[in-house]
């Protein structure tokens, strides 16, 4: 499915819930010692939410973000096909801007968006 088929479906406050769930993993990443290098990087394709640098590794990191718990969890939402896409769109990126890594990973940032309180960033790194 085109991301922007994707988009077309989801509300502005889904959008803005979204968005700001990916503004914390963001400031998780660079918290912990990640630079990222891209961000909302989108081809016909889909969209990778953030690529970043963890030393030598690169990361390709996916971003879920839930108000709730009636859904599951974030990072349930990342399914093998989620995951297929996006190895798919790494290799695209990684060719487009003729960057070279040893390694790359994929992560997965769970964020939760308490009732009350600040959001809950969970870093699963090399979740798939």
């Amino acid at each position: 499915m085109a991301a922007g088929r994707i988009l077309a479906g989801m509300t502005n406050r889904n959008r803005a819930v979204g968005a700001y769930g990916e503004r914390c993993a963001l400031r998780h990443l660079i918290e912990t010692g990640l630079r990222p290098v891209a961000r909302n990087w989108r081809c016909p394709d889909g969209e990778i939410d953030i690529i970043a640098w963890e030393g030598p590794v690169l990361a390709v990191c996916e971003v879920k973000t839930r108000r709730g718990e009636q859904f599951g969890s974030p990072a349930e939402a990342v399914v093998p096909a989620k995951a297929r896409r996006l190895r798919g769109l790494a290799a695209r990126w990684l060719a487009e801007t003729g960057t070279t890594a040893d390694e790359v990973r994929f992560d997965v940032l769970s964020v939760r968006l308490p009732v009350a309180g600040p959001a809950r960033v969970e870093h699963l790194r090399g979740a798939f």
